[in-house]
């Protein structure tokens, strides 16, 4: 597994090959960092990516043109090593693309490339999936980076907010089910005032806060002073709002989707799960996602 940094006045930001995952973001100005730091007595991973799907599946199987496969919740991606592609002071890419052992379980041959590019404070994460077989690829990815909440270990979880760029007095969410993994179709309202939602001590017990229909493109996390100290920017259909139930830890997910978990009630195949995607032979998805440090 190498390590690489991405580095200019602001930021110094490090990417790891094993998932092609982002493990560090310091501001260094005051050498704070932002990212949670993978401590598996919580949570092993800092910022993975979801794919070849996203979130649970019902008994942890599909089914494709007549056959029934197996897949763990999330996919494979975070699993694997990734090649670099390139990389330059402030920008890297590097891919991994399908295996034998990767078709076992996922019918497809792809290529995932993901990118990290640092701009000024900003860092922009871009995901390209290229289908490299003769036959339509259907596919979720999404993202799941962990930052820090507390923020340098000043003050306690519940004295900070998360922030929503809505002029709505509250979104809707839904729950995942604890007992199948699979997402319940029950919403609930996530009330919020002039955009914040101060955050309660057993938010989380109830697993992550799923936010459908595109009811926001930005989300951030605010000290006790309610001024946004990290943020999230995204054109992705839905969200994932997310840290440990039951275990106070001292992180919060911020995760942009395309694609989620099935629900209780969907009984489909690959070609019709909700959210799903697909690409033709050829064809490349692209998307993208920022992350911004104030």
């Amino acid at each position: 597994m190498q390590k690489y940094v991405l580095e200019n006045e602001n930021l110094k930001v490090t990417v790891r090959s094993k998932s092609a995952e982002l493990v560090s973001i310091i501001k260094k100005e005051t050498g704070t960092e932002y990212l949670w730091n993978g401590d598996s007595r919580y949570w092993g991973w800092t910022s993975p990516v979801l794919f070849p799907f996203v979130g649970g599946l019902r008994e942890k199987q599909y089914r494709y043109q007549g056959k029934t496969y197996h897949m763990n919740q999330h996919g494979f991606a975070r699993d694997y090593e990734f090649v670099l592609l390139s990389q330059t002071e402030k920008e890297i890419w590097l891919a991994f693309s399908a295996t034998e052992e990767t078709k076992e379980n996922y019918p497809f041959d792809f290529c995932l490339r993901i990118g990290y590019r640092l701009e000024g404070s900003r860092i922009t994460v871009l995901w390209e999936v290229e289908n490299t077989d003769e036959k339509t690829l259907y596919f979720s990815i999404g993202a799941h980076p962990a930052f820090m909440c507390p923020l340098d270990g000043k003050g306690e979880q519940t004295d900070y907010y998360m922030g929503f760029e809505t002029d709505k007095k509250e979104l809707q969410y839904r729950l995942i089910d604890l007992n199948c993994n699979l997402i319940d179709p029950k919403e609930y309202p996530l009330a919020l005032d002039d955009g914040l939602h101060k955050i309660e001590k057993d938010r989380f017990d109830l697993d992550a806060l799923v936010i459908e229909h595109q009811q926001t493109g930005k989300m951030w996390l605010a000290g006790p002073d309610k001024k946004p100290y990290v943020s999230v920017t995204f054109d992705a259909p839905l969200f994932g709002v997310w840290s440990p139930a039951g275990k106070n830890a001292p992180f919060i997910c911020i995760e942009p989707w395309y694609g989620r978990s099935d629900s209780t009630v969907f009984y489909g195949t690959l070609e019709e799960r909700e959210y799903g995607n697909t690409a033709q032979p050829g064809e490349v998805f692209a998307r993208s996602y920022d992350i911004t440090i104030y």
